[in-house]
């Protein structure tokens, strides 16, 4: 059985690169050939001081994590706990290791976990603390999007263009919802919100995406209610709830700004609001793809939108774009496991 798990996980993996590969190549093939993108290939100039404001979005959303975690771990853990350097460091590791694993895993399903392991492992933090922190954080970042796409979807008038990417969109807004509503469902009408896990988990029963259907709905009302109880004592404190709510609501806004500066630097053609709008679909309709850091359909619908309204490199504005929403945290994930190892030997000897 071991030896078929290993065998399913390879296939899996190499399959996914192939996918995510063949994604960024047709994109390429697309975007380079014939004699008119040729043309734009030769006359298209980068403009580089626009890569400026794109880092300076990424850097200041970062930091805005940073201070969450910072902030949580502050006033919840005993003062003596941690030193302040100590403080930020942790905030970086979590930070930066939730979205390394919310990257490698299918539909984002390892950042959470890992980021509460990171948190116990320091054995300053309570485990129910240790738990609440990571999980406010993510669904305090929920909330805060559908704050912003709800209004954007219901009164821009986006769907008379691209009605295919708003009704995606709002299925990608249902599953933004999901947690969120089942974890204050839980906490004010218990017993309505467990009928309706059932419900939902019968019907993916139905649908053989759930093997053991009573398991399954035992899991998941543990879950939740463990997330409301979590909650909860976040929520106890409104100042802390209202600071982590407000930075995430600027994080959000902020990576929403991003593809129109890439866009802009490449050459694009298009207006600040308009890219904004549909930057938040872009991001609303891939949410649920189940690959890993929604790589492939993330870059394939950022190919498809936003090729219609730019002129010049759209594949590597698109290729800029991931390097800020995905591949930075590919890439420092490892070194934070390796500076951990490094660390760890300098500490034997």
């Amino acid at each position: 059985m071991a030896k078929n798990k290993k065998v399913r996980k390879i296939i899996l993996t190499v399959a996914f690169i192939i996918f995510s590969a063949s994604v960024v190549i047709a994109t390429a093939v697309n975007e380079f050939s014939g004699s008119q993108n040729a043309a734009e290939l030769a006359e298209v100039h980068l403009n580089g001081w626009l890569v400026i404001p794109a880092a300076l979005c990424f850097i200041v959303m970062i930091c805005l994590e940073y201070a969450k975690y910072a902030l949580m771990i502050i006033k919840t853990a005993r003062k003596d706990a941690f030193s302040r350097k100590e403080i930020w460091r942790l905030s970086f590791k979590t930070v930066m290791l939730g979205r390394y694993y919310d990257k490698i895993t299918p539909a984002a399903v390892g950042g959470q976990p890992a980021q509460i392991l990171t948190l116990r492992k320091t054995g300053k933090i309570q485990n129910g603390m240790a738990t609440a922190i990571p999980i406010f954080s993510m669904i305090s970042g929920q909330v805060t999007f559908l704050m912003i796409a709800i209004p954007c979807f219901l009164f821009s008038g986006i769907g008379n263009h691209y009605p295919v990417l708003l009704a995606t969109a709002w299925i990608g807004l249902l599953f933004y919802a999901f947690w969120p509503v089942m974890v204050v469902g839980t906490m004010f009408f218990p017993k309505p919100t467990a009928k309706f896990i059932n419900l939902i988990v019968r019907l993916f029963a139905k649908i053989k995406l759930v093997k053991n259907r009573d398991e399954a709905i035992e899991k998941v009302e543990a879950e939740v209610r463990d997330y409301a109880k979590n909650v909860k004592m976040i929520l106890t404190k409104p100042v802390l709830s209202g600071g982590v709510l407000l930075m995430s609501l600027f994080s959000n806004i902020l990576v929403s700004f991003i593809p129109f500066f890439v866009l802009k630097a490449f050459g694009g053609d298009i207006d600040f609001g308009e890219c904004f709008l549909l930057s938040i679909c872009v991001e609303a309709a891939v949410y649920f793809a189940p690959t890993p850091g929604n790589s492939g359909v993330a870059e394939g619908t950022f190919y498809v939108v936003f090729s219609r309204l730019s002129t010049g490199y759209v594949f590597w504005a698109m290729m800029l774009w991931r390097l800020f929403s995905y591949y930075i945290y590919i890439i420092v994930g490892p070194l934070i496991y390796l500076h951990q190892q490094i660390k760890k030997r300098r500490v034997r000897k």
